[in-house]
């Protein structure tokens, strides 16, 4: 009896594995991972290894370069790369499950500029059909969202406080503004705050 509910987890693993395959693959294209493949390879256990998952083990590896051999994620993905990675099954799985929220806690790690900005139309792709909540110290990724809280932190002789306070209008655009320039907040900063802002709407 086992063997046989273990046979036919095993043969829908096969049928979903190269559509999962190729539709993460196609969208680590526009989080500027052109030249990436993601692949998924089931493992047939020992026997004495057999377990309420089946028969094998299935390992998620990557290629993340051209000349390079494909490995599993978690040895070959630098830290922006796997939080791309990431976002790129969040957005499948998002698309064939319901899921009414997903979180990504600085999923722009690691990375800046052009693919920040390419994360950041992502996530906003993906807040179409789901609740998307993001923790982030990019404004190209801060910048895509239509709500934004601000969270600090205070110390006193009691203890920490954390509070999380939303922002709105030119508050709003002072904290991207920040964001770009850092203690001191430039014209030009508020310029490009205001830009990035504009875009998203």
């Amino acid at each position: 009896d086992y063997s046989m509910a273990a046979g036919k987890i095993s043969k829908e693993r096969k049928k979903a594995i190269n559509k999962l395959d190729a539709a993460v693959t196609m969208e680590l294209v526009p989080l500027k991972l052109e030249a990436a493949s993601f692949h998924t390879r089931l493992v047939m256990l020992e026997e004495r290894e057999w377990n309420e998952y089946g028969k094998e083990h299935v390992s998620f590896e990557v290629k993340t370069n051209p000349n390079t051999e494909m490995g599993p994620i978690h040895k070959v993905a630098s830290g922006g790369e796997l939080a791309r990675i990431t976002l790129a099954l969040k957005v499948i799985l998002a698309n064939a499950y319901a899921m009414p929220t997903v979180i990504f806690d600085e999923v722009d790690a690691g990375i800046g500029g052009a693919t920040a900005a390419a994360v950041g139309d992502r996530l906003s792709h993906l807040a179409k059909d789901s609740q998307v909540l993001v923790v982030t110290h990019s404004p190209q990724v801060a910048a895509r969202g239509n709500t934004h809280f601000q969270i600090s932190k205070t110390v006193n002789k009691t203890g920490n406080i954390t509070q999380v306070g939303e922002l709105s209008g030119n508050i709003r655009t002072e904290e991207i503004a920040r964001m770009l320039s850092g203690a001191k907040i430039t014209k030009e900063a508020r310029a490009a705050a205001t830009s990035l802002l504009a875009s998203n709407d």
